[in-house]
């Protein structure tokens, strides 16, 4: 099947060429997903195509993070190459946003632990379990994924938690996890595992600060509501 190049469009059109001459700024999310795929197909050009993509996304560059291989293959046009090439720039996106300096991050409420976390959280189909490990000023020494699972549940392990923060040599734990539902109420699970890990860090000295729960763009806090 033939393929319509970006180099065939007029020049007005060119999303490479826009960018040489205005900046990656004027761009539209439709333009800079064509440039990754390069072309489209006999009847949509790779910016048509990127738009068709984008509408089933509902046009949101969060919710196009989270198309998996098969859902972007599913488009006339899209095929592995092209799929891998969009989630490879997706995810140098998302981990580009976790290359800040943590250590230098002071800890002095919920949003902060929100703000720390949730580039970790965003995008997951599946649960995560994180600690943030803090020193008696309440700096983060450490960020550690402590367990990961399904759409259900993640187990996290009270032994594996205290052995990291015996580790480190922290003063303070939060723990935090996601629900991939975006619900955010806590679980009898989730009440009885952060009482039970509070119990056993007051006996060894080591405090639990808050526990989190995500959604994308949301969190619960044990500690705000009075839980702790």
């Amino acid at each position: 099947m033939n393929q319509i190049s970006i180099k065939s469009w007029a020049e007005d059109d060119r999303p490479r060429e826009k960018m040489m001459l205005k900046g990656r700024g004027a761009l539209s999310d439709a333009e800079l997903l064509a440039i990754l795929i390069g072309s489209g197909t006999r009847e949509l050009s790779a910016v048509q195509l990127s738009q068709q993509i984008l509408a089933k996304a509902e046009n949101s560059l969060s919710q196009l993070s989270k198309f998996s291989l098969e859902q972007l293959t599913s488009f006339k046009g899209i095929g592995n190459a092209k799929a891998i090439s969009i989630l490879a720039s997706m995810e140098i996106a998302r981990r580009r946003e976790t290359t800040s300096d943590s250590k230098k991050l002071k800890i002095t409420s919920s949003k902060d632990v929100f703000n720390s976390l949730k580039v970790e959280f965003s995008d997951l189909q599946h649960e995560e379990f994180y600690i943030l490990l803090l020193n008696r000023a309440n700096e983060v020494l450490a960020k550690q994924q402590v367990s990961k699972g399904g759409i259900a549940g993640t187990i996290a392990d009270g032994k594996v938690i205290f052995n990291h923060a015996l580790e480190k040599k922290a003063s303070a734990i939060i723990l935090a996890h996601n629900h991939p539902s975006g619900q955010l109420k806590p679980s009898e699970a989730d009440k009885r595992l952060t009482n039970e890990l509070v119990s056993f860090g007051k006996m060894i000295d080591l405090q639990i600060l808050d526990h989190l729960i995500f959604s994308d763009n949301n969190y619960f806090s044990f500690a705000d509501e009075g839980l702790m």
